[in-house]
Order: C-alpha cells, then sequence, then structure tokens
C-alpha cells in the first residue's frame, strides 16, 4: 500500500470505473443516434477526475450533488449499468426519478445522491445546506458538489461558497473545467485563468489538480475531505480536464473548437495513461485489460437489453409528487 492508502486493487477497482464508464457512455451515444434515446450528456474525458474523487469519499455515506456530466461518478458511487439505461431511456424502474426527468438529472436516495435539476450551479446551495444538516447532527458525513467551470459564473457559486465558509460546513464544491462553458471558453467568461483563484475571496483552501490523473484527484480529495471532518470548513477543487466529445447529442462542437485541438487533448486520454501507468507497475497486463473489456461488454449489453424491454411509467401516476392527493 502506498502513502495514500491506495492499494493495487483498489487503483485496478479504479481502472474497471473508468473503463465501465467509457463503455456506458459510448452506448448511450449509440442509442442516441438510433434514435432509441432522447439527450446524451457525457463523461468522456472526465472519468478519472469522477472516478478518483469518488474513491475518496465514504461511498454512500457522504452526500454527493451530481451535474449532469457525472456519468462515471455516479457509476464509481454504486448506481449500476442497468439503472443508468433505465434512467436514460425513462423506465418506471429508474431509481433516479422513476422516468420522470430527462436523461442525466441524476438522483438515489440509497446511495446519498441528491437528485439535480436542470439550473446550473444550484447543486452548490443544496450541498451547503447538506453539509449544515450534518454539522448540525454530528454526523460525521461530508457533502460535494461537481460543477463545470461555467457554473462559476453564477450567483449560486458564490452564495454556497460563502455561506459554507462563513459557517465551517464540511462541504467540497469540487470544480471539473473542461475548457468550455458549453460553446464558450473559459476566457470568455470569467476574467481569471483558475477557478480556485476565487477561493480566497471565500477564506477557503483553493487547489488545482491535474484531473486527468485519478490518483492526484484522490488525493487532494481526501485531503478536503478530512480537513471538513476536522471542522476546518470547505474546500475548493479545481480538476483541470478536457471532454472529448460535444456538449451533448445536440451539440455539434466543430462550430466552436477545431479537430486538431480534440486531437491534441486526446493524447492526454486518462484511461489510456491511467492504463499504461498500471501495466509499468505491474497491477495490469494485457490479458487483464481483454478480462475487462469482455466483461464490462456483456455488461453493457445486459443493461441496454434489460432497460429496452423495462415498462414504461404509468400514465396514472403523472400527477404523483406534484399534486396533493384527496
Amino acid at each position: 500500500m502506498s502513502d495514500n492508502g491506495l492499494t493495487p486493487e483498489i487503483m485496478l477497482d479504479m481502472y474497471y470505473h473508468m473503463v465501465l464508464a467509457r463503455a456506458v457512455d459510448d452506448r448511450m451515444w449509440i442509442l442516441n443516434r438510433q434514435g432509441r434515446a432522447p439527450v446524451v450528456y457525457t463523461s468522456n474525458g472526465h472519468e478519472a477526475a469522477q472516478v478518483g474523487s469518488a474513491f475518496a469519499l465514504n461511498r454512500g455515506e457522504d452526500w454527493i450533488c451530481p451535474y449532469y456530466r457525472d456519468l462515471a461518478l455516479v457509476l464509481a458511487y454504486g448506481m449500476t449499468p442497468r439503472e443508468i439505461m433505465l434512467h436514460l431511456l425513462g423506465r418506471a424502474e429508474d431509481p433516479n426519478s422513476g422516468g420522470r426527468q430527462m436523461p442525466a438529472h441524476w438522483g438515489h436516495a440509497k446511495l446519498h445522491i441528491l437528485t439535480g435539476g436542470s439550473v446550473v450551479a444550484t447543486q452548490d446551495v443544496h450541498a451547503a445546506g447538506l453539509a449544515l444538516a450534518s454539522k448540525v447532527l454530528k454526523d460525521g458525513r461530508v457533502s460535494v458538489a461537481y460543477f463545470g467551470e461555467g457554473s462559476t459564473s453564477q450567483g449560486e457559486f458564490h452564495e454556497a461558497l460563502n455561506f459554507a465558509a462563513v459557517h465551517k460546513l464540511p462541504v467540497i464544491f469540487f470544480n471539473e473545467n473542461n475548457g468550455y462553458a458549453i460553446s464558450v471558453p473559459s476566457r470568455k467568461q470569467m476574467a481569471v485563468q483558475d477557478v480556485a483563484a476565487r477561493a480566497a475571496g471565500y477564506g477557503m483552501p483553493g487547489v488545482i489538480v491535474d484531473g486527468n490523473d485519478p490518483v492526484k484527484v484522490y488525493e487532494v480529495v481526501k485531503e478536503a475531505a478530512d480537513r471538513a471532518r476536522r471542522g476546518e470548513g470547505p474546500t475548493l477543487i479545481e480538476a483541470k480536464t478536457y471532454r472529448f466529445v460535444p456538449h451533448s447529442s445536440d451539440d455539434d462542437d466543430r462550430a466552436y473548437r477545431s479537430r486538431e485541438e480534440v486531437a491534441e487533448a486526446k493524447k492526454r486520454d486518462p484511461i489510456a495513461m491511467f492504463e499504461a501507468r498500471l501495466k509499468e507497475a505491474g497491477i495490469l497486463t494485457d490479458e487483464k485489460v481483454k478480462e475487462i473489456q469482455k466483461e464490462i461488454k456483456d455488461i453493457v449489453n445486459d443493461a441496454t437489453d434489460y432497460a429496452e424491454k423495462a415498462a414504461l411509467p404509468d400514465p396514472a401516476t403523472l400527477g404523483d409528487h406534484v399534486y396533493g392527493s384527496l
């Protein structure tokens, strides 16, 4: 075991979840292009940031407040590929919303994944609220809000950081900075180079980490979580990463970034780099890679078949949880 507590078995599990997320992501895109799924918001390229952070938390105990790009995060936090596909296809068994929310609106109460809405940055305030509850209850839990850098121009982001800092709440604000607020490059939506620089204005640490390295992400999130549990307040973490595909299945990223830029970014594919690192360390072999890929292919096929055969929500339940019952 290394000083950071990551055993070879844990790192292999991190790799597995990164590969699983990419495979589920790819299948979702295929279903969308075939007209079988409505819309896809990808985690493609963000896998290291999301999986590394999830493994640093007490999964199922700490609260996470994801945003729409957090497919790899929710898989690493305990959601199954079947549950992902049920959500994507709006089936009644969908644990996120029973088929009521549009895709990528994650929420799983049993796993402590707080349901989110379409308005960006509101999850920052929700995470601060959860952290306040944990402080009052003294339950030892940490809350984590996930968001893109575009969200940091929203008022809720600043309100959440200010409130959390004043009250020294056990919360982590985890920014996945991929350089684009949908189609707007970071330089056109914020004057500072780093999101983490904004932490100083609220009296909390601001940490920049390589979002393509799951081990480094694990280390900084673990440190922030330990700090929060000691009662020392919140941390703002900025994971520098890149999304390799369009913002969503309805987006054409050729309108705002060149193919050369994307190709250059793909040279730092977090999955390929972590795979090479594990092979060099003797943790992973070519044979094991093929075994994992075969297992994941079977899992994704099963999840797709299961969800497509699952029942749609009963139209009679349309008003449930919207109007009171007489």
